[in-house]
């Protein structure tokens, strides 16, 4: 648990307001968007259906997170060890490990970890950033003012916030003239939006953190394998303890629906102006395919998680949620629920045919190619 020293810098919201803030939201909503949008290709498809519906949201900017897959390279380089001494054992299956499945992917198409790209945070922002460039002008949407670099690292002490633009801005429309709360849409590790409440903890009081990640907070096991969540332990951890109201999304079970296939993307997705056959490039060239070693990628379903989070904010029959107190996320990151803990909202299912039905019919009012 975080030291209540820190905790003690962030305002208490009074139950009644903070009961309001969990409610739904209001017409024409203030949003930000918080993405890893070059992390996979979900980001992008969330961000193009609110770009392609200004009557539903009041998008105030986008805001480029951190990502990385570096955590990954000891584990697996530990499973193709394994596997490769273990070769002409006749059991090699049981000496795999952790990463197995990838590792003996890589060895039988002639590759090695080395071959495997592991950008670090700073590359990451950076090509989140010209991503997020890249889906405006896909969109026809004017970028000017609206994207802000985020952090090239992540939290390493709660003392020591990081100072970016995207901190910045997340802060500067959060104290804004507005009667309307600020909607922050996460979708990446939660670095910027944890600087943001460190840098400036009465910003609490304005804002809405809508993230999703990892498994329910019900759920037993351990939450590593989010990769939202465990590549920023501590802006993680802040998110639940803070006070801040937030909307949690879990990825697992609930965010793993929706998936789509190639035979939806060609029907439905590509030749919808610029963004349609854009997405259908990325789907169609997944540069996590190449990074994971997947073969026959036609034949299987891709996710698109981070489309919940716009789907939550568009309507309420999309994504089912309960209210239930906030969990607490323990150094090993499994969850752990102290007595008198704040509530949350938290998704339990969604209508995944629903979401994509008007994904498609907004695809449809996309700008020409």
């Amino acid at each position: 648990m975080i030291d209540p020293t820190i905790l003690s810098r962030f305002p208490k919201i009074d139950p009644k307001t903070f009961e309001a803030r969990l409610g739904r939201p209001g017409p024409s909503p203030r949003v930000i968007i918080d993405t890893d949008t070059a992390n996979e290709i979900d980001d992008q498809y969330a961000l193009a259906w609110s770009l392609l519906s200004p009557e539903r949201m009041d998008l105030e900017g986008v805001t480029a997170v951190p990502f990385s897959f570096a955590h990954h390279r000891e584990g697996l380089l530990e499973s193709y060890d394994l596997i490769k001494q273990a070769e002409g054992k006749g059991d090699a299956e049981r000496f795999m490990g952790g990463f197995g499945g990838w590792a003996k992917r890589l060895i039988e198409q002639g590759r090695t970890v080395d071959d495997v790209n592991f950008v670090g945070p700073a590359e990451g922002v950076e090509l989140s950033y010209q991503e997020i460039l890249r889906v405006f002008d896909k969109c026809g949407v004017s970028s000017e003012g609206k994207v802000f670099k985020g952090s090239p690292a992540y939290l390493e002490s709660f003392d020591q916030p990081i100072d970016t633009p995207a901190a910045r801005f997340i802060i500067e429309r959060a104290r804004a003239e507005d009667d309307r709360p600020l909607y922050v849409l996460a979708m990446g590790a939660l670095t910027n939006i944890a600087s943001a409440l460190l840098m400036a903890p009465d910003i609490i009081e304005k804002i809405i953190v809508v993230w999703t990640a990892s498994f329910p907070s019900y759920a037993p096991f351990c939450n590593e394998p989010s990769l939202n969540l465990v590549q920023d332990k501590l802006a993680s951890q802040l998110l639940f303890e803070s006070g801040v109201p937030h909307v949690y999304l879990p990825g697992y079970h609930v965010g793993a629906q929706l998936k789509i296939s190639l035979p939806e993307m060609e029907r439905f997705v590509s030749g919808q102006g610029a963004i349609g056959d854009y997405l259908h490039h990325l789907y169609t060239h997944n540069p996590l395919h190449d990074m994971f070693a997947i073969t026959d990628a036609e034949t299987k379903t891709w996710v698109i998680w981070d489309i919940i989070n716009v789907a939550w904010l568009f309507d309420p029959d999309y994504v089912s949620t309960k209210i239930m107190p906030s969990p607490v996320l323990n150094d090993e990151l499994y969850w752990e629920h102290p007595e008198g803990a704040h509530m949350m909202l938290e998704a339990f299912d969604l209508d995944r045919d629903a979401i994509f039905e008007d994904f498609y019919n907004t695809l449809k009012r996309a700008p020409k190619a």
